[in-house]
């Protein structure tokens, strides 16, 4: 977690993305002379003055996850200063946001992953749960398909399964691992094949039953527009750690509703409740387990899923979040410490 704080007017902002170390100086060396001193409520001419300024290091990748922790932290900066929820500073479409399960990583014994899929769909009644397949890029298939059987068997016939490949199978193998999984309703397949090949996932959502999804990795417009353009994706996921915060959350939706396709928010719950509230054509968001545990370990006003969505708090200014410095102090990485890794 690389966390950033902006403060004005006694006011503090707080915005994160989950990136290497390095985002730290590229938010200090680059993108902090082009925040300070600007009115806080222009959240628009700082982002456009960020995305100036890291061009020639490149828009995406690094770059553009510090860009993405500043942009959260000004908006939830300028929503506090107007004492205002961030989803209604954004415009309120819903009170409640729809969320999925999301974890079963392939390194789960059958007990482990039997154990969180039931916690979710019968616990906390979450209606859709995701598990992870493509197992050691696609050489255990057989694996993949006992799990999935396994997943549908614990969650059972009213709970959707979803799975998601991280782009680890080919072309014809990904069409064949789905066709194998049918009897199992699979109904969201993410990243069958790399989200760099557009062709190749449209040729797969062409011949799957599942929904299509992928685009977290996108950084840009640029990104998003052509996949929609590809027709390679059922929903578009985008990352508002990764894409630009909440303004580029913004784009990448406004994108996705130009091509009559939803959008789902990647990882990172608590920075997708506000901005998925306040955006029509959200369908969900991600309740990743380990990005959940991390930010119910630093941050108190963290959401519950039960029931199968989050509401964000109508109350709260801002994201609601408050962070708790004792815990953050305890896994805060120095600078001293950073040298001394390097040195080793």
């Amino acid at each position: 977690m690389v966390l950033v704080q902006v403060r004005a007017g006694g006011t503090c902002g707080t915005g994160w993305t989950y990136g290497p170390a390095a985002c730290t100086r590229i938010v200090t060396d680059q993108l902090a002379g082009q925040v300070l001193g600007r009115d806080a409520l222009d959240v628009g001419a700082a982002y456009e003055a960020m995305v100036v300024a890291v061009r020639n290091a490149g828009r995406t990748g690094a770059a553009g996850y510090a860009l993405s922790a500043v942009d959260l932290a000004l908006w939830d900066l300028k929503a506090r200063l107007l004492d205002l929820p961030l989803h209604r500073l954004l415009g309120t479409v819903r009170t409640e946001v729809p969320v999925y399960g999301s974890g079963g990583f392939t390194t789960y014994g059958d007990g482990r992953l039997a154990e969180q899929l039931g916690g979710w769909a019968h616990e906390q009644r979450i209606p859709r749960v995701k598990i992870k397949i493509g197992e050691s890029w696609g050489t255990d298939t057989a694996r993949d398909l006992r799990r999935m059987a396994q997943a549908r068997e614990v969650v059972g016939r009213d709970v959707e399964l979803f799975v998601d490949a991280n782009g680890a199978y080919g072309r014809k193998q990904a069409i064949r691992v789905m066709a194998a999984a049918a009897e199992l309703d699979v109904t969201w397949v993410e990243e069958p094949v790399s989200s760099d090949d557009l062709a190749g996932l449209r040729e797969v959502r062409d011949a799957v039953r599942p929904d299509v999804a992928a685009g977290e990795y996108g950084g840009d417009p640029t990104y998003f527009r052509r996949m929609c353009e590809a027709g390679a994706v059922d929903c578009l996921q985008a990352d508002a750690t990764r894409c630009g915060g909440i303004t580029g959350f913004r784009a990448a939706a406004e994108i996705a509703a130009a091509h009559h396709l939803p959008v789902s928010g990647h990882c990172a719950p608590h920075v997708h409740a506000h901005v998925a509230a306040a955006t029509p054509n959200v369908v969900h968001l991600e309740w990743f387990h380990d990005h959940v545990r991390i930010e119910q370990m630093f941050f108190e006003g963290c959401l519950d899923p039960t029931g199968g969505t989050v509401t964000p708090d109508p109350g709260a200014p801002g994201t609601g979040l408050t962070l708790r410095r004792d815990v953050a102090e305890c896994y805060r990485v120095r600078p001293t410490e950073q040298r001394m890794r390097r040195a080793a």
